[in-house]
């Protein structure tokens, strides 16, 4: 099974953008904490709050996608992705609430942009399973740059400080960046539009968008995918506490430093590294929904554990770790239909309108994780009250996808 020449550089290059990305963004929430002294229903509002625009954008960035081409989109969006985060030293060195959370909102919004036209543009090259593996090497190249990111960020914030390390971060994504302008070739889709080129004898003809209503109206009428995403949606209730309210809860309530906090979060990025790829082909041949309630089932076993060593303070730190790890196993389990299916539910002309819409909706409940998760950490000193709250929204999610939407998808589409 060959991997496109387009998708390993993409693979490639996204190592080096999550190790910019990583150095500053999962800490942000211990600055806002830390160095702001934020409140934890505060945190959970402003983080929320910086995800408002990007959600409202993304739906728009896939039809974007679609009409204005991959590559074109994805590269100017890093552009702004890596400006934003230089301009992110500047404002935490004068310390202003206002500027990092405005910066912050713009770094989510240039990578919303992106996610679509990625995705989008790695659909374009593959087909079938070499797609689902396709999405695959692209994640654990991300996974790999999160890993050296995390690590360092964890490490170089207790020495030389967020803004430096923010400072360095906006460097590196501005060489990733050029690296994937210079090394990438426009995709077939990129290619026809174009060209403008009509098929040879025998090609297939170049599908071409509908209108953004008439795509808004397909959208709207495909009621499987719909309630796909909502499902997705409400899992984000508990797998988005993994991005804000875990490593917050790690760091302020239990006690456990940055430099530990960087090494679990870069054992996750590990996790995804050498265990990403033979998920996915031990996964090729089976349900999406499948995967998706069996990640997310280990995302709630994680949680719950975590609570129960944090309500006996258990040995935390070997704890932590082992977490993490069976976390990143419901995050590499959940990856492989997220990143999959939406593309294969859409109609040829239709794959980044698809992605958009699926980011968006899936996207509401990523944003309203952090919200819940502040108000539940402020109201509860009680580590199994906590994350046995956190974990409920994800037993009406699992039942919904597999008895719901499972029935009603096709079964090539549903396929890995």
């Amino acid at each position: 099974m060959s991997v496109d020449r387009n998708v390993r550089w993409l693979g490639l290059g996204a190592v080096v953008r999550a190790t910019g990305v990583s150095l500053v963004l999962p800490f942000l929430v211990l600055y806002l904490r830390n160095v702001l002294a934020v409140g934890y229903v505060e945190i959970g509002l402003l983080v929320a709050l910086t995800g408002v625009v990007p959600l409202l954008i993304v739906p728009f960035a896939g039809l974007l996608t679609d009409r204005v081409g991959r590559r074109r989109v994805f590269i100017l969006a890093l552009v702004a992705e890596a400006a934003s985060v230089l301009g992110l030293s500047e404002t935490m060195q004068v310390r202003s609430l206002v500027g990092v959370l405005v910066l912050a909102s713009v770094v989510q919004v240039v990578g919303t942009i992106a996610g679509p036209a990625i995705s989008a543009y790695v659909a374009d090259f593959t087909q079938g399973s070499d797609r689902t593996m396709g999405y695959t090497w692209v994640r654990i190249g991300w996974n790999v740059g999160f890993t050296v990111g995390v690590f360092g960020g964890g490490v170089l914030i207790g020495f030389i400080g967020f803004v430096d390390v923010a400072l360095v971060a906006g460097v590196v994504l501005l060489v990733s960046t050029g690296f994937l302008a210079w090394f990438l070739d426009p995709s077939p889709f990129d290619l026809r539009r174009a060209t403008g080129s009509t098929p040879s004898l025998g090609e297939e003809a170049p599908v071409r968008p509908a209108s953004m209503r008439q795509s808004l109206t397909i959208l709207a009428r495909d009621r499987p995918f719909l309630a796909m995403c909502g499902a997705v949606a409400l899992a984000g209730l508990t797998e988005g506490q993994w991005g804000t309210i875990f490593p917050l809860y790690v760091n302020t309530v239990l006690g456990i430093s940055y430099a530990i906090l960087g090494a679990g979060l870069a054992l996750n990025g590990l996790v995804v590294v050498f265990g990403q790829a033979p998920m996915t082909r031990a996964s090729l041949g089976h349900r999406h929904t499948t995967l998706f309630v069996m990640g997310l089932a280990a995302y709630a076993a994680g949680f719950l554990l975590f609570g129960l060593v944090g309500q006996f303070a258990f040995e935390l730190v070997p704890a932590f770790f082992v977490v993490v790890f069976v976390l990143t196993i419901g995050e590499n389990l959940g990856s492989i239909p997220s990143t999959t299916l939406p593309s294969n539910l859409a109609p040829a002309a239709e794959i980044g309108s698809y992605n958009g819409a699926f980011f968006a909706i899936v996207g509401l409940g990523w944003l309203l994780a952090p919200v819940l998760g502040g108000a539940v950490l402020a109201a509860s000193s009680s580590p199994l009250v906590v994350w046995g709250v956190l974990v409920a929204p994800a037993l009406p999610a699992g039942a919904i996808l597999a008895f719901y939407v499972t029935p009603r998808l096709r079964a090539e589409a549903n396929r890995a």
